[in-house]
């Protein structure tokens, strides 16, 4: 069992790649949608709201095409998550562990946000070496 598994090292990586370029993805599109909704729900200025939705697009993009261009892509999309992440923990899910809503936390805890921050300081630390290393280990 464990050899057959081995087969898949060199393309584990995208795993990862693609469960948090699809959050970001998703979360940016629906920000492009309504910038200026997203902008007041959250009491930010437009530009702001801008970055963020501009982070989240190129984030979730960059995550994936880093993975079949460069390093240095990789590390940029995670870069560009990380503030985002730190923002939505730190305005909207913090004083709550859990992701499910609550009393006083609509929007839930910072459970999800936190493992979202920690998959993208992985790919901002090691970049698209984990891919490498696993494939000349096959």
């Amino acid at each position: 069992m464990v050899s057959i598994l081995d087969a898949f090292k060199p393309r584990a990586h995208w795993l990862p790649r693609v469960g948090i370029a699809s959050v970001f993805l998703f979360h940016g599109i629906g920000k492009l949608v309504s910038l200026g909704g997203f902008a007041q729900m959250m009491g930010l200025p437009y530009s702001v709201a801008a970055l963020v939705t501009f982070a989240e697009l190129a984030g979730g993009i960059g995550i994936i095409v880093g993975g079949f261009t460069n390093d240095l892509i990789t590390r940029l999309a995670a870069l560009a998550m990380a503030p985002v992440l730190l923002g939505a923990i730190f305005m909207v899910h913090w004083g709550r562990w859990s992701f499910t809503p609550a009393e006083g936390y609509p929007m839930g805890g910072m459970e999800f946000q936190v493992v979202l921050l920690l998959t993208a300081l992985y790919f901002l630390v090691v970049g698209n070496n984990s891919a490498s290393q696993a494939e000349k280990s096959s």
